[in-house]
């Protein structure tokens, strides 16, 4: 089945750059000048990924993501400039996947659209497999910090855990920061003692 790209940018060239990288690779793409489109033909289909520009008039990248939910069924990257890394970051607290910054390259912006897919499509297909059984404090975690957490638990870094996951070791970063502010842990030691010395007593 083809896969499917809704790109979100008020920025006419991004918008027709993006399209022609990922049309040559492939995919059907669908572009949006403004929040508002999106959000109406994202209420009636579900893409396999969705670019959103952090920020555009009227509605922000931001207020976009939060309208849409953090259950929406595609995973979305934010596109941001240097300046715009905190937005980003408050992003991925609202639900984003990812956020890709700017400038960019083709074959990178592919590549992470790919992985995040693939690992979907795989996360799908071998749900429940990790590890980690109940500890104190999971129910402050997100979905996907448990996720990081169970690839922190299981000693690979952040490299690693973001190739598994499909984003980036940047992002990785963001997530582990946070697991460690609302477990209470000093270091990565610190919060790996902390879920598994909570497994045990279970």
């Amino acid at each position: 089945m083809e896969q499917e790209v809704f790109i979100v940018d008020d920025d006419g060239a991004v918008r027709d750059a993006l399209r022609l990288v990922f049309e040559m690779d492939g995919y059907h793409v669908t572009a949006f000048p403004d929040g508002g489109s999106f959000l109406s033909a994202a209420r009636t289909r579900t893409p396999s990924v969705v670019i959103l520009d952090v920020h555009m008039p009227g509605r922000s990248g931001l207020e976009v993501l939060q309208e849409l939910g953090p259950h929406y069924g595609a995973p979305v990257f934010m596109i941001s400039g240097q300046g715009d890394i905190p937005m980003a970051v408050e992003a991925i607290r609202h639900g984003a996947h990812d956020f890709i910054e700017k400038p960019f390259d083709a074959e990178t912006v592919l590549a992470r659209v790919r992985e995040a897919i693939e690992a979907r499509a795989q996360k799908g297909a071998k749900s429940g497999d990790l590890i980690l059984a109940s500890f104190n404090g999971e129910d402050q975690l997100t979905p996907r910090e448990r996720e990081v957490l169970e690839r922190i638990a299981m000693g690979a870094s952040n490299k690693e855990a973001g190739r598994q996951l499909g984003i980036s070791p940047r992002t990785i970063e963001v997530h582990r920061a946070r697991i460690m502010e609302k477990l209470g842990a000093r270091n990565t030691a610190d919060l790996v003692r902390i879920v598994y010395s909570d497994v045990r007593r279970n």
